[in-house]
């Protein structure tokens, strides 16, 4: 008899995608995204943060004042899309956090990724949100909030069982 209680495979990309945000050294916010193929094979991974050879600490995290961390960082979505070095996207899932901006959702169009699974729509109303829903409505691009009843996964490094 098979073991009972396994995650579905939305729960594993999105799990992978909430580890990959452990990555980011955002004091305020940190996304993970995880690009996956139709054959639920992972292509890419990708958490918010500053461009190759940009210092995590020579670039400013603040969100308010003179000089903010918005020219700079570089969104989960499109560090994902940009580490999948070339490989196709076409048909595509990707997992993440929190909805994608307009500016995401752009490069997602335009990669082939066909579905988004996110888990917080926090800025759901604003102008980029409204503008992200209707360009991926409009280019066929289906969108889902993960709805599981899985609160959290725990990893241990020890030696399995």
């Amino acid at each position: 008899m098979k073991r009972q209680g396994y995650i579905s495979w939305d729960e594993y990309f999105m799990g992978i995608a909430l580890l990959a945000a452990n990555r980011s050294k955002d004091p305020n916010t940190q996304v993970g995204a995880c690009i996956v193929s139709p054959e639920n094979i992972i292509v890419s991974t990708g958490y918010n943060g500053f461009p190759n050879g940009c210092s995590d600490d020579e670039f400013p995290w603040e969100r308010e004042g003179e000089e903010t961390k918005y020219p700079y960082v570089v969104h989960a979505e499109l560090n994902a899309i940009l580490n999948a070095g070339g490989r196709r996207l076409s048909g595509a899932r990707i997992y993440v956090g929190l909805f994608p901006c307009n500016e995401c959702a752009k490069a997602i169009i335009q990669s082939g990724i066909r579905e988004i699974i996110y888990l917080s729509d926090k800025y759901c109303g604003t102008e980029g949100n409204v503008a992200s829903k209707r360009m991926l409505d409009a280019a066929g691009v289906r969108y889902h909030r993960l709805e599981t009843s899985v609160q959290d996964i725990t990893l241990h490094y020890r030696t399995p069982l």
